[in-house]
C-alpha cells in the first residue's frame, strides 16, 4: 500500500474536488473499496472515457479495490450531465450490446481476477428490482428539488426554452446515489469517483449513504479535459476517438496521440500514463528545447496504443507511420495497414479487369470525384498537385496497371496535400 497515493494523484493533476480532507487520508491508509460508473450508451468506451478507467487502474496498483459499474439500469434513462438535450432512449438489445462490448474494454486494464480483486457489476441487479413507492418513500425524501434544480447540469437545461428536461433525467441523479448506498452495503464501498461534472450526483450518493447508514463515505472527481485551446478533448475529424478497433482503428488511435499538441501533451502524460513525474518532467523539458522530435508525443502514443491493443497493434502502427510519412515503400504495407490508415477517406472500388487493362489516371481521378472531370484531372496532373501512392504524377497519359496497387488491393490518390481519395480493386 503506497503512503503517498493521493500526493501523487494531486501532483499529476487527477484531483479537481473531493468531498473532504478524509479522502486523502482514506486512499493513503489501508485498502478501501471504491467505484467509477460507465453507462453503456454507446458500444464502446471513447478516449474520454480512459481518465475514469485509468483512475480505477490507479486505485488497483495503489492496493485497493476498484469496482467498474456498468449501468444497464442508468443507460435506461442517461445521464443529462453536460447534455444540451434530451438522449435518445436506447433498446434492451442495444443496451446489452453495448453492456458487453464495455464488459470486453474493461478487463483490458483491470484485474478482475480472485487476486487482482477488481469487480465488474451491473446496476440492473438492483435498480430494475425497485419498487417506485417504496424507492420514493425511502430514498426520494433525503433529496431537494431546490437543490437539485441548483445543479448546472439542471439548472442550464431548464433555462433552454427548446429542450427542458424531462422527469425521467431529472431522476437519474437519485439513482446514482442509490447505486452508491447499494454498493456500500454489498461490498463495503466508501470511495466514488468521476469527471467534475459528476460532482452533483457523487455528494448526492454520498449524502444519501451518511443519512442512511450514519457513515461518512468518500467522492472525488477528475477535471474534465479540454485542449489547451478550449476545445473539447477526444474528438477527432471523423468524430469520436473509440477504444473499439472496429470503431477507431489502432493506427488511427495512435495518431490521435501522436499529434497531441505541445500545449498539452505533458498533462496528458500526467492523467494517462504511469510514468513517473519526474520522467514526464524530462519529457517536458524535451517539448521546450526539442519540439520538432516530439519524443512526448511518441512515448504518449507508443504507451496508450499498446495498453489499449496491444503491443502487435502497436508495432503495426509504429510500421505504418514511418512509411506514410517518408521511411519506406507504401508496396510494403499489408492491406490491413491501408485500411487502418485511410479507411476513413473517400474510397472507389474499381473491377481488377480495368487495372489490368490499364486504367488512364485522368478517368481515375474523375471517377472517384476528386477532380470535377477529366479535363480538369489533367490540369491538375500537369501543374503537379496529383500524387499516387505518395509519388508526384506529371504525366496526363499515365495509366494506373496492377503494380500500382499496393497489396494487390489498393491504390491511394491526392491531390494537393491533404486530400486524399482509396481506390479498392476488386
Amino acid at each position: 500500500m503506497s503512503a503517498r497515493t493521493f500526493e501523487e494523484w494531486v501532483a499529476r493533476g487527477l484531483v479537481h474536488q473531493a468531498t473532504s480532507a478524509a479522502v486523502g487520508e482514506a486512499l493513503d491508509g489501508e485498502r478501501l473499496t471504491g467505484y467509477i460508473g460507465f453507462d453503456p450508451t454507446a458500444p464502446s468506451l471513447h478516449v474520454g472515457s480512459l481518465l475514469p478507467v485509468t483512475l480505477l487502474t490507479r486505485l488497483q496498483r495503489a492496493g485497493h479495490r476498484p469496482i467498474a459499474l456498468v449501468g444497464g439500469g442508468t443507460g435506461r434513462i442517461g445521464d443529462p450531465s453536460g447534455k444540451d438535450e434530451e438522449r435518445q432512449l436506447l433498446t434492451e438489445e442495444r443496451l446489452h450490446e453495448n453492456s458487453l462490448g464495455l464488459r470486453r474494454q474493461l478487463e483490458r486494464f483491470l484485474d478482475f481476477s480472485p487476486a487482482g480483486g477488481a469487480l465488474l457489476i451491473d446496476n440492473a441487479e438492483w435498480l430494475l428490482k425497485l419498487d417506485l413507492v417504496g424507492f420514493l418513500r425511502d430514498v426520494g425524501k433525503h433529496f431537494s428539488v431546490n437543490a437539485m434544480i441548483a445543479r448546472d447540469s439542471v439548472k442550464r437545461r431548464l433555462e433552454e426554452r427548446d429542450h427542458g428536461i424531462s422527469y425521467t433525467e431529472f431522476s437519474y441523479s437519485l439513482l446514482q446515489a442509490y447505486d452508491f448506498l447499494e454498493l456500500y452495503d454489498r461490498y463495503g464501498c466508501t470511495l466514488q469517483l468521476g469527471g467534475s461534472d459528476q460532482w452533483g450526483n457523487i455528494v448526492a450518493g454520498a449524502d444519501l449513504v451518511r443519512r442512511q447508514r450514519g457513515v461518512e463515505v468518500h467522492g472525488l472527481t477528475a477535471p474534465l479535459i479540454t485542449r489547451a485551446d478550449g476545445s473539447k478533448f477526444g474528438k477527432s475529424e471523423g468524430g469520436n476517438v473509440w477504444l473499439d478497433p472496429e470503431l477507431t482503428t489502432p493506427f488511427e488511435f495512435y495518431q490521435f496521440w501522436l499529434n497531441a499538441a505541445d500545449e498539452d501533451v505533458v498533462r496528458l502524460l500526467r492523467y494517462f500514463t504511469f510514468f513517473e513525474v519526474s520522467e514526464i518532467e524530462g519529457l517536458g523539458e524535451a517539448v521546450r528545447t526539442r519540439p520538432a522530435e516530439r519524443e512526448a508525443q511518441r512515448r504518449l502514443a507508443d504507451d496508450l496504443t499498446a495498453r489499449v491493443h496491444g503491443e502487435a497493434a502497436l508495432d503495426r502502427a509504429q510500421r505504418t507511420t514511418r512509411i506514410l510519412f517518408g521511411e519506406g515503400d507504401l508496396h510494403e504495407l499489408e492491406a490491413e495497414a491501408v485500411r487502418d490508415a485511410f479507411g476513413a477517406s473517400p474510397t472507389t472500388r474499381i473491377p481488377r479487369a480495368e487495372l489490368e487493362t490499364g486504367l488512364p489516371l485522368v478517368e481515375a481521378l474523375a471517377l472517384s470525384g476528386l477532380c470535377s472531370s477529366k479535363g480538369r484531372a489533367r490540369q491538375d496532373v500537369e501543374s503537379g498537385a496529383i500524387s499516387v501512392n505518395h509519388r508526384r504524377e506529371a504525366d496526363p497519359r499515365r495509366e494506373l496497371g496492377p503494380t500500382d496497387a499496393i497489396a494487390g488491393a489498393y491504390l491511394i490518390l491526392r491531390r494537393g496535400k491533404k486530400t486524399y481519395h482509396l481506390l479498392e480493386v476488386v
